[in-house]
């Protein structure tokens, strides 16, 4: 059966029940290729399991995110190895490396780096891919979730410049020029869709009944984490900006605020 038909046929039934793009990507990855090559090789000859393939699709009908079933997820251009031990990586969250790549300019950028609450380690790589001559830290209170970063540092080739640590909000203890984070921020009450309720961790997601007690924690210590001259970028819910952003003034931290590509309220540019 050529590719040609595979991808035709099979993503067409597939899409009466799932989302076509959902399909195009359970698919290659039960192939064991890309999904633009499966779409562009119309030659090539494959076999499919329709056993196997059925049981990824009903994963997804059930509400488990892509991201789960293939245990990958792109962010910053880079693969990463996801499990349901961690968030999953948004695209929201490169502002975070926006702002950052802004506040260092064409300078030489951070020489150190320190990501709170690394989770799959999205953030710290990122920046250790954009600044190849940084160091990075990325701390997280669950040694499994450290695990997954680590894992994912080797993967990529960062591992000689990363270092992994269990500990909570006060990091390592000392100042870095770079201060990433993305903490939990969502409310108790809010609703969130089936597939982020039912399958992403709720330490990574809930923060209090009004989403702000992580910041409350972190705006206690965030300011002697941030070297001369460094910056924090902390990421926000859309609606959060004035409320979260006044407990690190309240602690004489200079706040400023970046949007995401949609135009909402996403990170917080924290400095001395």
């Amino acid at each position: 059966m050529k590719t040609e038909d595979i991808v035709w046929r099979v993503l067409l039934e597939m899409a009466q029940a799932i989302d076509r793009l959902d399909a195009e990507v359970l698919l290659a990855h039960h192939l064991g290729i890309q999904r633009l090559e499966m779409l562009r090789d119309v030659g090539r000859i494959v076999t499919v399991d329709g056993g196997q393939l059925s049981l990824l699709i009903a994963r997804r009908l059930r509400g488990e995110p892509i991201a789960y079933i293939t245990g990958h997820k792109e962010f910053w251009s880079l693969d990463l190895v996801v499990t349901p031990d961690v968030l999953i990586p948004r695209p929201d969250s490169e502002t975070l490396i926006e702002a950052a790549i802004a506040h260092f300019g064409d300078g030489p950028g951070p020489r150190t780096i320190m990501d709170l609450g690394t989770g799959s380690g999205a953030l710290l790589l990122a920046a250790l891919d954009q600044w190849p001559l940084a160091f990075g830290i990325g701390v997280d209170a669950n040694h499994t979730i450290l695990d997954v970063a680590r894992a994912n540092a080797a993967r990529l080739g960062f591992e000689p410049r990363s270092v992994f640590s269990a500990t909570g909000w006060g990091g390592s203890g000392s100042a870095h020029d770079l201060v990433l984070c993305n903490p939990p921020y969502v409310a108790t009450t809010e609703q969130l869709p089936r597939d982020v309720l039912n399958y992403e961790p709720h330490t990574a997601l809930f923060a209090g009944p009004d989403g702000l007690a992580d910041y409350r924690q972190l705006a206690l210590v965030v300011g002697p984490q941030i070297a001369p001259g460094g910056v924090a970028c902390i990421e926000i819910g859309a609606t959060q900006a004035d409320a979260a952003g006044a407990l690190f003034v309240a602690q004489g931290l200079a706040v400023d605020l970046r949007r995401d590509l949609a135009g909402r309220a996403r990170c917080l540019v924290i400095t001395k």
